[in-house]
């Protein structure tokens, strides 16, 4: 399916209604495109939950680029924040018995439903029209995978969740632009500490092939 199309779908059918969107946000990078474009539709919140984040010094850094961000952007819409609860041990009992799974496998996609239920369910209590996730930024998360959660989600909640693909029609390289541009924090990692140490070991093999080479 061709999300960002569904997507475009979305937006059309609205005739240019604002509607009240709760967007999960993983981090300030992967959020700067989609607040620029969404912001052209929608009133958005931006719900920072994520606590799949293992270092408190790294939650904190990037908590505070999301803010910054938001402050920062000349937007076409009303963008609030919202910070959700950090408890990492939420992120280990979903993830307990999937440590070693490689990233993008099954650990990921239990994260995923972590993270949308919390705003799928912020979104039944605060009533908004529609969620939606950052999250399909990225060219190493599965889109596919984040919209079946997502709708399977909405149904449980009774909230829709607005599909998409958001690293289409250059979604991704805007993404990269606008963190230049705003000097936005960056890692290489998603920010577990399964992900970190895959991402050293990645790193130090590539050291070694170079000192072989």
């Amino acid at each position: 399916m061709n999300y960002q199309l569904e997507l475009e779908k979305v937006i059309n059918s609205l005739q240019g209604f604002r509607c009240r969107l709760l967007l999960h946000s993983c981090c300030a990078p992967c959020s700067s495109y989609v607040i620029e474009y969404l912001s052209q539709y929608f009133d958005i919140t931006v719900f920072y939950y994520n606590p799949n984040i293992s270092e408190r010094e790294e939650y904190s850094k990037r908590v505070v680029e999301q803010k910054r961000l938001i402050q920062s952007m000349p937007l076409k819409g009303k963008v609030d924040f919202i910070e959700g609860e950090y408890v990492p041990e939420d992120f280990y009992d979903v993830a307990k018995g999937y440590e070693t799974c490689p990233e993008g496998g099954e650990r990921c996609h239990r994260c995923f439903e972590l993270r949308l239920r919390e705003t799928a369910k912020l979104a039944l209590k605060k009533g908004y029209d529609y969620f939606t996730t950052t999250l399909t930024i990225s060219p190493l998360k599965n889109a596919a995978v984040l919209n079946e959660i997502g709708q399977q989600l909405a149904s449980e909640y009774g909230v829709p969740f607005l599909p998409s693909d958001f690293k289409k029609k250059g979604g991704y390289q805007r993404s990269i632009e606008l963190s230049k541009e705003y000097d936005l924090y960056r890692q290489d990692y998603c920010g577990c500490i399964y992900s970190k140490v895959e991402r050293e070991r990645q790193k130090n093999d590539g050291k070694s092939e170079a000192t072989m080479n």
